[in-house]
């Protein structure tokens, strides 16, 4: 490791440094696994201890040996126990540079004057309605998120972590994990989502253009990721997948609620985990999101901002899970799942509102 590598990083307006030099310059670490962090992967250990270090370099040393477990070399999937002994070859993170005044005050402002309604809370999870507009983490040029906020507002908690995402211009229904087990099961419940003997059960409200004929549905197209060939900032997107081209399987189920004379309100069901996944499969469909800057009608989009629907029409409004935190609760097995609701945000309420005004409604429960 004899060239000298740099590397700045911006998380929650923090800068790191990175400087990878010869073992002559630096040492050997250890660090010994706390409790709160027991159960995760220990190339997702890394990553998130490791912050600004290119991922390629962290699967690297883990394939190589570098990094050791109780002396002994690991899988990328090992999962890590509380008092495991985690060697470090020689790779030297500077201390995190302190955020210029102005910056970390108006952080801890923003932060603070973000609204988190708690739909449910215990000593395992916290269930949030999302508010429409705020990413669910800082990143790609946004200084905090949801997970920044709620630290800043929960400083005395030890523990909070993401247990899945969702778009920042989707609200509704977001977990997070208090505790290292409980997040570990979330975990496992969304990667299998609706398959499976322990199912989850996620579903969304969703807006799209046209008249939407069929009470029931099944959407099942792969869909890829890709970066955007005319967005200079390489910026990701999605596609359904062609034969052949690695992508990855996704079903949705839809099931039609209400029509318009150019809307239809639709209950999307995930049955896999996608990225975009609802978005994409309505807009191969030929029934874009309405208020979808995405892969959306861009040219209804600009209309309807001036109807009075200003975001995009999407949110995550009922989620079925087995209770994650049984496998450590004291207070014995939780038996009955956990559901919960999150109502539609005022905003979208009001533009169903005007549609039942304006237009004829042929399907569904009148408003």
């Amino acid at each position: 490791m004899g060239r000298h590598l740099s590397r700045v990083g911006m998380q929650t307006g923090s800068q790191y440094i990175l400087k990878s030099s010869s073992a002559s310059n630096n040492s050997v670490t250890k660090r010994v696994v706390a409790v709160e962090s027991a159960g995760q992967r220990i190339d997702n250990y890394l990553l998130r201890l490791l912050k600004g270090v290119p991922k390629s370099h962290v699967y690297r040393i883990l394939r190589s040996g570098e990094v050791r477990v109780n002396s002994r070399r690991c899988a990328p999937t090992y999962r890590i126990e509380a008092g495991d002994e985690i060697r470090l070859p020689p790779l030297r993170l500077a201390e995190r540079a302190a955020p210029e005044p102005e910056m970390e005050a108006a952080m801890a402002t923003a932060a603070a004057g973000v609204v988190l309604p708690v739909l449910y809370e215990d000593e395992a999870l916290i269930a949030l309605d999302k508010p429409a507009g705020i990413a669910v983490h800082g990143g790609s040029g946004i200084s905090f998120g949801v997970i920044e906020a709620l630290r800043r507002q929960r400083p005395e908690a030890r523990f909070l972590e993401l247990a899945h995402r969702l778009d920042r211009e989707t609200s509704g229904i977001l977990l997070i994990g208090k505790k290292r087990s409980a997040l570990n099961r979330l975990h496992e419940l969304f990667r299998h989502g609706g398959q499976g003997t322990e199912k989850l059960d996620k579903r969304y409200l969703v807006l799209v253009r046209g008249r939407w004929m069929e009470s029931l549905r099944h959407a099942r197209f792969p869909l890829l990721k890709y970066l955007a060939e005319n967005d200079g900032e390489g910026e990701r997107r999605v596609r359904v997948s062609e034969e052949g081209d690695g992508g990855k399987y996704a079903h949705t189920v839809f099931r039609l609620r209400a029509r318009w004379q150019r809307f239809s309100l639709l209950e999307a069901q995930l049955k896999t985990g996608r990225t975009h996944q609802i978005r994409v499969h309505l807009a191969h469909l030929g029934y874009p999101v309405a208020g979808d800057d995405k892969y959306g009608d861009f040219t209804l989009n600009k209309a309807l901002r001036k109807e009075g629907l200003k975001r995009m029409f999407l949110h995550a409004a009922w989620l079925s899970l087995p209770y994650p935190g049984n496998r450590d609760s004291s207070e014995g097995v939780r038996e009955e799942p956990l559901l919960l609701e999150a109502p539609l945000p005022p905003e979208l309420d009001a533009f169903l509102v005007y549609l039942a005004r304006t237009e004829t409604q042929d399907y569904g429960k009148k408003l």
